[in-house]
């Protein structure tokens, strides 16, 4: 497929040597978005190519978001960031980008800023069905899509979904889009990534709230939608384990089993949600529940055996026992 788009290409490429060969040939469907209530902004895509996340998803704490498709010049995402870092606008970054690319009438790309500024361009000869939509705190771009309905069908997604989470609103737009028809080509890989708008004095604290890529699937929104899923129990089991390090195990418990209730046959997240129920004294639904883990890998069971020491199960010696039958 490569090699036939690249012969395809040829002609027009020797007339204008806009094309770099590691920048990759991502045509595509995305959205940027920005929730300033919840102080996150993200960019999410899917396309019937490689890892397309890897192309055309940037996004900065504190900075903005860029998607970069069609003939992609990957250089927009990392110069289109650093410029909005230096006080541009999205829109004052993105005119900067198109002024020396000879090759912008195949470009598609979208900017958003932490301020809300949202910049988005369509050249001219990106392949139909080509087009975007911007709208209020979001921009929805696609090129070489079955039909042209895909924006709209996806800017409606995004505005009709206001009870979301920023992550999960974006994944509806795909959805959307995939509905509709999506890339003419179909699908194959997809990417979701949500940074905060605002910069912490923890560093290590501004990484992204979602980071998540499909590179090569039969379905690459449904795998990501799922591991979506899978994330959000997890951050239920971090809040938990929060919990129980301040000893707070009513909170504890009420946070494991909200993760156990997503996922009820992942052990990790039953055997979190036992252990708080036999530090809170219920031993018999404990007991009960690690029985139902130990069939099923008895690891866990000397995982169990280990966490006195280290004050995770604060039992005494009759009810250890009891646990580890």
């Amino acid at each position: 497929m490569k090699k036939l788009i690249l012969l395809l290409a040829i002609p027009f490429l020797t007339q204008a040597q806009f094309f770099k060969q590691d920048d990759g040939l991502a045509h595509t469907f995305s959205i940027v978005a920005i929730d300033k209530e919840a102080g996150e902004m993200a960019v999410a895509v899917q396309s019937h190519w490689f890892s397309v996340g890897n192309v055309v998803a940037w996004a900065k704490s504190g900075t903005g978001v860029v998607a970069t498709q069609s003939f992609v010049n990957k250089s927009f995402g990392i110069r289109g960031l650093e410029m909005i870092q230096s006080g541009k606008t999205a829109e004052e970054a993105l005119k900067t980008l198109l002024s020396d690319d000879e090759g912008r009438e195949v470009r598609q790309v979208a900017i958003i800023d932490a301020n809300g500024n949202v910049a988005v361009h369509t050249g001219n000869k990106c392949v139909d069905y080509a087009g975007h939509i911007k709208g209020v705190n979001y921009s929805v771009q696609a090129n070489m899509m079955l039909n042209n309905t895909v924006p709209t069908v996806m800017s409606k997604a995004f505005e009709e979904n206001t009870n979301l989470p920023l992550a999960e609103k974006v994944l509806e737009a795909l959805k959307a889009a995939q509905a509709a028809g999506g890339d003419i080509r179909g699908r194959q890989s997809a990417a979701i990534r949500v940074v905060k708008t605002k910069k912490s004095d923890e560093p290590w604290n501004d990484d992204f709230v979602v980071d998540l890529r499909v590179d090569d699937h039969e379905n690459p929104i449904k795998e990501i939608g799922r591991l979506l899923k899978v994330q959000r129990a997890y951050e239920f089991m971090n809040e938990g384990d929060l919990m129980v390090e301040v000893n707070d195990m009513e909170k504890a418990m009420n946070a494991y089993n909200a993760a156990m209730q997503m996922f009820p046959e992942n052990l990790e997240m039953k055997y979190w949600t036992a252990i708080t129920l036999a530090n809170n004294g219920e031993t018999v639904k404990a007991t009960k529940m690690l029985q139902e883990i130990y069939l099923k890998d008895k690891n866990w069971r000397e995982l169990t055996r280990r966490l006195p020491k280290v004050g995770l199960l604060t039992v005494d010696k009759n009810t250890l026992k009891a646990l580890l039958k």
